[in-house]
C-alpha cells in the first residue's frame, strides 16, 4: 500500500531494487502501465517535492524562432547573428524553413508511434539495457541508476560513427528512421556551419572536428500518466553533447529554464528544437550556453513522442583532446575550462554526475 505523497507506512518494508527489476523484466514499459488502467504509479517513479516544483512560465513566444529561408545566401549574415544570440542567452531555439518537407515529419511520428503500439512480446524482442546494442527499446535508460525513474519509454538507435545493423532497427519504423537519420546528418552540419561562423570560425570549423560524425537517435515515448503532479517525463538537465536536435509532436511537456523561471517550449508543427549541448559550451569557451531543460509527466490521454538526434565528436582515443579553441582565447578571455577527451566525458556520465559536467571540467 502506498501513500499519494509517496510514503509507505510504517510496518512495510519497501524493497525497491525488487520492484525495479520484476519491472525492468515485465518488458511493458509505462506505455504497458498505462495501458493496464493503472491509476497510481509505481513508488520508484515518484521525485522528492524540490524536483517537481512548477514555476511561472513566460509565454512561449519568448522562445527563439529561426527561420532559416536563403541560409545560403543574403540572409546568411542575419541567420548567423540570430543563432549565435539565441545560443549564448538561451541555449535552444527552434528553427523553421530547414529544407525537410512536413510529410517527412508526419511519417515518421506514425512510423514510430506504430512500433510503440506493437503487441508487448513483439516489442519486447528489442528490450536490451546492455551496452552496445546499437539498437535497444528500455523504460527510463537510468532506471537503476537514477533515484527516481523518469515516465517514458525509449527507442535507442546508435547511428553513428558505426551504424547498426539494418535489420536490428524495427521493421515497422525502419524506413522512416533511416531516413529521418539522413535528415539530421544533413541538418547537423548547416547548423554546425552557422555556429561556426557565430564563434567566427570558418564555415566548416566545428565540422572538421567531426562533431556530426557521431550521433544518436532517440525516440522518447511519454504515454499518459495517472499521476503527473508525482513524476516526470526527464529531470532537468543539460544535453552531455555537442548538439541535440529534437522532433516532437503536438503534445507539450518539453520545457527550458531562462533566469529562474520555466519556459514552454510549445511544439510547432514543422518547427524543430535546437540545442546546446554541454561540450559546445565548453568548446566555445562559454559564447554559447547548454541549456537546462525538462520534460513534465504527459496528463493527457494523447501521447506525447519527441526524437532528439544528439551530436558527439567521434574522435574518442586517449589522445584525442577537446577543450576551448584557441581561436577564441586570449588574455582578456582565457580558458574557462580544461582539456578532455570523450572518454572523460563518458567516465562522467556513467559515474551519474553528468549533470556536473561543466563544473568538472571548470579551470
Amino acid at each position: 500500500m502506498m501513500t499519494m505523497n509517496g510514503d509507505a507506512p510504517e510496518e512495510f518494508e519497501y524493497d525497491r531494487a525488487k520492484e525495479v527489476k520484476e519491472f525492468d523484466e515485465s518488458k511493458i514499459g509505462c506505455k504497458g502501465l498505462a495501458d493496464s488502467g493503472a491509476t497510481t504509479i509505481p513508488r520508484f517513479f515518484i521525485h522528492p517535492p524540490q524536483s517537481l516544483q512548477l514555476a511561472q512560465s513566460f509565454s512561449f513566444h519568448l522562445i527563439p524562432t529561426i527561420d532559416l529561408s536563403h541560409a545560403d545566401s543574403h540572409r546568411r549574415s542575419e541567420i548567423v547573428h540570430q543563432i549565435r544570440e539565441a545560443s549564448h542567452t538561451w541555449g535552444l531555439f527552434q528553427i523553421t524553413h530547414h529544407g525537410i518537407p512536413l510529410c517527412v515529419f508526419d511519417d515518421t511520428i506514425s512510423a514510430v508511434r506504430s512500433f510503440y503500439e506493437l503487441p508487448t512480446g513483439v516489442k519486447s524482442q528489442h528490450y536490451c539495457r546492455e551496452m552496445g546494442c546499437g539498437v535497444s527499446f528500455t523504460t527510463s535508460t537510468d532506471l537503476y541508476r537514477s533515484n527516481a525513474a523518469a515516465w517514458r519509454d525509449t527507442l535507442q538507435v546508435c547511428v553513428g560513427p558505426d551504424p547498426p545493423k539494418v535489420d536490428l532497427i524495427p521493421e515497422v519504423c525502419r524506413r522512416e528512421v533511416m531516413e529521418w537519420d539522413g535528415h539530421m546528418r544533413r541538418m547537423g552540419k548547416v547548423l554546425m556551419g552557422l555556429l561556426s561562423e557565430g564563434l567566427g570560425l570558418e564555415r566548416r570549423g566545428l565540422e572538421e572536428m567531426t562533431c556530426v560524425d557521431a550521433s544518436n537517435l532517440l525516440v522518447q515515448y511519454y504515454p499518459y500518466c495517472p499521476q503527473p503532479d508525482l513524476t516526470l517525463g526527464i529531470k532537468s538537465h543539460t544535453d552531455p553533447v555537442m548538439l541535440t536536435i529534437v522532433l516532437q509532436n503536438q503534445v507539450g511537456g518539453l520545457q527550458v529554464k531562462h533566469g529562474e523561471e520555466w519556459v514552454e517550449v510549445k511544439p510547432m508543427h514543422g518547427g524543430l528544437v535546437v540545442n546546446i549541448g554541454d561540450l559546445l559550451q565548453m568548446i566555445s569557451n562559454d559564447q554559447y550556453k547548454s541549456a537546462q531543460h525538462r520534460v513534465l509527466a504527459n496528463p493527457f490521454r494523447e501521447t506525447r513522442i519527441s526524437i532528439p538526434v544528439f551530436f558527439n565528436p567521434s574522435k574518442r582515443g586517449d589522445t584525442d583532446f577537446y577543450g576551448p579553441l584557441q581561436e577564441l582565447l586570449s588574455d582578456e578571455k582565457p580558458a574557462l575550462y580544461r582539456n578532455f577527451t570523450m572518454g572523460d566525458v563518458m567516465g562522467r556520465i556513467f559515474s551519474r554526475e553528468a549533470g556536473n559536467l561543466k563544473n568538472y571540467f571548470e579551470l
